[in-house]
């Protein structure tokens, strides 16, 4: 299996590299996103998204 690594980004509005545990860069609230779904906004902003933790 080849997984991205821990720290992989993604933006809103990409697609998701690899299904995981996700966090806004800057903030403390994690969400589960899953490889092949669109990234989603952050208090309705647009954010890069950080890898924290393989599904």
């Amino acid at each position: 299996m080849n997984r991205k690594p821990i720290g992989t980004t993604a933006s809103t509005g990409q697609i998701c590299p690899e299904s995981g545990v996700w966090r806004p860069i800057g903030e403390k609230e994690t969400a589960p996103i899953a490889k092949g779904n669109r990234m989603p906004p952050y208090k309705g902003k647009a954010v890069t998204w950080k890898l924290i933790q393989h599904a």
